[in-house]
């Protein structure tokens, strides 16, 4: 099987069950603060071992390094977004400092009980100027309304850096037991399934019928004995489609499209980032590391609005010497039902189609359509992704119009 990123074996940085009793009970006793959201999913990353072979949160400059050179300074790993742990100091307990350990609260479980306990080796204050250089080499903007911008923003001003150990998985594996997998999981399972070549998709979205295709033609063109869907779990921005209805939906797809033991459906306990071509890099290092050979990198992945070109997360990789990654990218193109051919297609392979010649719907076009309970195109989605998804959107809508009752103005109801 592929070798984990930069090391022979995963460095998952989960409790184990033979240490956990003392260190728990030592935990309780630690000064503590409740951490970012984006915190808390990197530590659940590190725990899943998704992160090998890194042991906790960056320094700051590891953290400075990892955003202009996408390099650890000493070893020059490739590493393309910092792992950081961001707080207010005015919420940060006294006499924290280099030496001393913290227990880091989950934000995203109710009564903030303790995910991890971290152990001090910086505690550095963060300059406008760290900041800026951080946020316009990541995410290649310094827009606030850039969402991976504005959440690093929010963050605080004090980065603490230093190794932690996490007690668990935060609310990903109870909220999602089927879909949620750490990585040495996903290899286990691939061993237990006897497949050598795997060919990852990474998504965020539900899957209609074009990323269906370009996951089978993915398939065909590396020969891979299998497919992992492997799916977003945590945060996303306001209007996307929340977690639980994506596994659903991709759920349904599977078992009625794809072979039997052609498909492993699984997620990740991660915010999305919005970080483009930095945030496709990191996708195929943790792909690495869950035992996957190939990545495949589509239009626009791991974009938001106009930030990023097409196939922006493509060419990174260009860039990239292939001795720093074993695992190797499948670059697809924008894929659409061809009217002429009756049947998805990439743009690339079919020179003579013109715009009329594909059936596409904008996004905005699909949500009105399912908010109304409008059938969607089977030649777009399978009738089945869209019933459910369908369901969803009508939920939402007549909660809106409820909630806009609710609260209109009284001058607006005569």
């Amino acid at each position: 099987m592929i070798n984990p990123h930069g090391s022979d074996t995963l460095n998952p940085r989960i409790v184990e069950d033979s240490a956990r009793a003392d260190l728990e009970r030592k935990a309780t006793e630690l000064p503590s603060i409740i951490v970012s959201s984006s915190a808390a999913a990197s530590a659940v990353m590190l725990a899943s071992g998704y992160f090998t072979p890194c042991d906790g949160f960056m320094s700051l400059d590891t953290a400075l390094s990892v955003a202009t050179n996408m390099k650890f300074p000493k070893t020059g790993l490739l590493w393309p977004t910092p792992i950081m742990n961001i707080v207010q100091k005015k919420d940060l307990p006294e006499n924290i400092q280099a030496g001393t350990q913290l227990s880091l609260l989950d934000p995203n479980v109710p009564g903030n009980p303790i995910l991890a306990v971290q152990d001090i080796t910086e505690v550095h204050e963060l300059s406008d100027a760290d900041r800026s250089t951080i946020i316009e080499n990541v995410f290649g903007t310094t827009d606030p309304n850039h969402p991976g911008v504005a959440t690093l923003l929010s963050m605080g001003d004090t980065l603490l850096a230093g190794p932690i150990q996490v007690f668990n998985y935060s609310y990903f594996a109870a909220d999602f037991p089927e879909t949620f997998h750490t990585a040495g999981q996903i290899r286990d399972e691939i061993h237990s399934r006897g497949w050598e070549t795997i060919v990852a998709f990474q998504t965020r979205n539900p899957m209609h019928r074009a990323h269906e295709e370009l996951c089978r033609m993915a398939q065909q063109a590396v020969a891979a004995d299998g497919i992992l869907i492997h799916m977003l779990l945590g945060k996303l921005k306001a209007g996307d489609i929340p977690a639980d209805v994506r596994d659903a939906s991709i759920r349904k797809m599977v078992e009625l499209y794809f072979p039997e033991n052609s498909v492993m459906v699984t997620g990740y306990g991660f915010d999305m980032m919005y970080a483009g071509p930095r945030e496709a890099v990191l996708h195929a290092i943790f792909r690495q590391n869950a035992g996957c050979t190939h990545l495949i990198v589509g239009r626009d992945h791991a974009g938001v609005g106009d930030y990023y070109g097409a196939f922006d997360a493509q060419t990174i990789f260009d860039d990239i010497p292939d001795s720093a990654l074993e695992i190797e990218i499948y670059r697809g193109d924008h894929t659409a039902w061809s009217k002429k051919l009756n049947k998805v297609v990439m743009f690339r392979d079919v020179p003579d189609h013109s715009p009329v010649d594909f059936l596409n719907l904008s996004g905005s076009k699909v949500r009105e359509m399912l908010a109304a309970g409008q059938t969607l195109p089977p030649e777009f989605a399978r009738p089945e992704v869209a019933e459910i998804l369908s369901a969803h959107y009508q939920k939402e809508s007549i909660k809106s119009v409820s909630y806009t009752h609710l609260t209109l103005p009284t001058s607006d109801l005569v």
